[in-house]
């Protein structure tokens, strides 16, 4: 009975969350690519406001609630793949990577959610990679920042000190707990690394793997009223596709904690260049396509060359 009582407590935890969590019609019409092996998720970050006073926007220096006239951004994109069997691979895409925007022309791909949400993000995705994505989960600040605190902060062990004005950070060098202020702005810097956003999308993926292994840790995981309180924490900042199951969910953040420990985190390989006057990302050639091919066919990624 217990036991029961127990589980019963940690289904209403996660559900009383689950139901404040925003769904979004993620999928464009039209042709799509065909389905590879495993499991495609494509995880964005957004400069969503989305449950933050104005107050707690200036706090975290973000710079408001209202910031961008209601039209989020991103510069976080990553593709996690989950295999039929074998490892999980996180994959960043560099938010200046240059692409074809359908119905846009070329233009940086984070360009793609500004100009159409998650739906010709996705589309913009599928038609780079030619990967099938199959579940799509977004994250504003709010919701990323209100996560890290209610875990209780997630310690990360930086080479050297991260100095950014821009991100409202200075952390020294060494392990520390970074509380929700500090990792959001950890997370956005790109100013205090020589490789600018290459580097962040790095420090990205270990973030995010550290994040989900302090979520899933028996003392958050399995205490019901612990549970409630982080899975509402992020809720009001959270999107997914709006078929997506709260067992998905949870085979995704899960999938995720294992990324540092049990898989592999890479970049799409790419070559700097100029584009209408801009600096921007362009995909190689070479070793770009067969990362993808890869992930397609459930192979490592080390199998590319």
């Amino acid at each position: 009975m217990i036991v029961a009582l127990w589980v019963g407590a940690l289904l209403w935890a996660g559900m009383a969350a689950w139901g404040k969590v925003t769904k979004v019609d993620a999928w464009p019409a039209g042709n799509r690519p065909a389905a590879g092996k495993g499991t495609n998720v494509l995880l964005v970050g957004s400069d969503s406001r989305a449950g933050l006073s104005s107050q707690e926007a200036h706090n975290l220096g973000t710079g408001g609630s209202n910031v961008g006239g209601g039209t989020a951004r991103t510069d976080t994109i990553m593709v996690l793949h989950m295999p039929e069997s074998g490892t999980p691979t996180l994959m960043s895409i560099p938010r200046d990577s240059w692409v074809d925007i359908p119905g846009r022309g070329n233009g940086k791909i984070n360009a793609a959610f500004t100009y159409g949400g998650p739906q010709l993000l996705v589309q913009t995705v599928e038609q780079a990679t030619n990967l099938r994505i199959d579940r799509y989960m977004e994250i504003g600040f709010g919701g990323f920042a209100k996560v890290v605190d209610a875990v209780g902060g997630v310690t990360m062990c930086l080479p050297k000190a991260v100095n950014d004005p821009y991100a409202h950070i200075n952390l020294p060098a060494g392990c520390q707990n970074l509380d929700g202020k500090n990792a959001l702005g950890y997370v956005r810097s790109r100013h205090a690394f020589a490789e600018g956003d290459l580097a962040r999308v790095k420090n990205q993926r270990e973030f995010l793997a550290a994040l989900t292994k302090k979520i899933a840790t028996p003392s958050n995981a399995l205490l019901p009223w612990r549970l409630k309180s982080i899975g509402e924490a992020g809720a009001a900042g959270v999107a997914v596709n709006k078929d997506m199951s709260p067992y998905q969910a949870f085979t995704t953040l899960w999938t995720l904690k294992n990324i540092n420990s049990n898989g592999q985190s890479v970049q799409v390989p790419v070559n700097p260049a100029m584009r209408a006057g801009q600096s921007v990302e362009i995909f190689d050639p070479v070793r770009a396509p067969a990362l993808f091919d890869a992930l397609r066919n459930d192979q490592s990624p080390n199998a590319a060359p």
